[in-house]
């Protein structure tokens, strides 16, 4: 019999996270305090051991044992399952691996570095933490890591999923968390917004806005949710089990694929296999990310200095964006509309190394469903939009004549979804 699952034991967990700055084809442009109170605020709201990460030049940096100890309760190390069935609907021309993070206990691979940041929170003291989310996904992570170190979450969940997500919003308040609907009257800046539009959808720029501008007044500390280097570095522990799988087996990867919505879920996966490839001087591998259509920041962004948060408290990052005002469309895979990509991503897509595509959401619902029914597995909205690029891999496939290796971030399950793939693919 034919094994489709890469386990690693316990015992094998990586001890450590992996760091990409110092492999970087080049220096990460710095982050400018235009309004000459960003550093301060990013000094005050963040874990202080979180903010010294987010510079540091260490490739490797150890994982604290209770760190570790919690990765083993909530269901590292994850497998990767090689999707036998949808290779044979596509021709049996690549070979496709899919790195299972929807098999954690909250479904994603968010809660990789929501334990890091909770815990390092702990560390400086705090009574509470915030967080920002849009598919609920980061705001259930950030949840059971404050249950697990017995701390409170305020999660500030983008006003549009609030509503049409509420069995996220439920898990969040079955671990402890309290969420408030983003934008919403717990800060100035929420007020305000209602006031212009009561029936405001909101957007991650304004729940960050929110949940920064909360911990900063009443004395918490905040957790960031994607973009920023040491966020990434603390969820490479998949790419860093995944480059062990793969050993196993004797597989090497010829594409490494995934989806971004602020870029961490994507380069966890990829910037361990890359590491080495820069480190060598040579990329071979080919390394695509996808993202939504609708909010088309990968493909129709801009390259520039940009603020993080729609009521611009944070420092402004070089990154591809399309604007930190920009509203996006209430679609249904809410951690894609995010307006920025995570600036070590940007340079990397800036530099060629990383390609870039977008898809819409009704055409990346149809390949969800499409891999339900062959695989028996059903994606998150978000980790959808990663699958279209499979079929582009397969045309060239068919073209060269040369059997190809995929490996698929899945970044979660859709079973907390089902109402919104409704909504879209059931129409009556």
């Amino acid at each position: 019999m034919n094994k489709i699952r890469i386990d690693l034991s316990q015992d094998e967990i990586p001890t450590v996270w992996y760091n990409i700055l110092p492999d970087l084809p080049e220096e990460l442009p710095q982050p400018i305090d235009e309004t000459g109170k960003s550093f301060e605020t990013l000094k005050k709201v963040l874990p202080s051991k979180v903010l010294e990460l987010e510079f540091s030049r260490e490739r490797y940096v150890k994982i604290p044992d209770e760190v570790l100890e919690r990765y083993l309760q909530v269901g590292r190390p994850t497998p990767i399952i090689r999707a036998k069935r949808l290779e044979e609907y596509l021709g049996n021309v690549v070979k496709i691996y899919l790195k299972m993070e929807s098999y954690t206990y909250t479904g994603s691979h968010k809660i990789n570095s929501a334990l890091a940041h909770v815990y390092y929170a702990t560390q400086d003291g705090a009574n509470f933490v915030t967080t920002e989310t849009g598919a609920g996904q980061w705001g259930s992570s950030v949840a059971l890591a404050s249950a697990l170190f017995n701390i409170k979450a305020h999660v500030f969940m983008v006003r549009t999923s609030y509503f049409a997500k509420p069995y996220r919003r439920y898990l969040m308040q079955m671990y402890g968390a309290e969420v408030h609907p983003s934008p919403s009257d717990l800060t100035d800046f929420g007020r305000e917004l209602l006031a212009k539009d009561p029936n405001h959808p909101g957007s991650l720029g304004i729940a960050i806005s929110e949940a920064v501008k909360y911990a900063e007044e009443h004395g918490g500390k905040y957790v960031v949710g994607s973009v920023v280097n040491s966020d990434i570095m603390f969820k490479t522990i998949a790419g860093l089990e995944a480059k062990k799988q793969m050993e196993m087996i004797g597989e090497d990867p010829d594409y490494i694929i995934g989806v971004v919505g602020g870029g961490s879920n994507y380069a966890a996966l990829a910037y361990p296999f890359l590491g080495d490839e820069l480190r060598s001087g040579k990329v071979r591998r080919k390394y695509i990310a996808s993202g939504s259509l609708e909010v088309p920041k990968m493909t129709k962004g801009v390259y520039k200095y940009d603020y993080p948060d729609t009521a611009k408290l944070l420092p402004k990052l070089k990154m591809y964006s399309i604007g930190s005002d920009f509203v996006p469309p209430p679609v249904y895979a809410g951690g894609l509309r995010y307006h920025g990509v995570a600036p070590t991503l940007s340079l990397l897509m800036n530099k060629g190394i990383v390609e870039a595509r977008d898809y819409s959401q009704e055409e990346s619902f149809k390949w969800a469903k499409l891999f339900s029914q062959i695989e028996g597995y059903v994606p998150a909205p978000e980790t959808s939009h990663a699958l279209p690029i499979i079929e582009e891999i397969v045309k060239e496939a068919k073209k060269s004549g040369e059997k190809k290796i995929i490996l698929v971030s899945f970044s979660g399950h859709g079973l907390l979804d089902l109402g919104n793939y409704a909504s879209v693919l059931f129409k009556e």
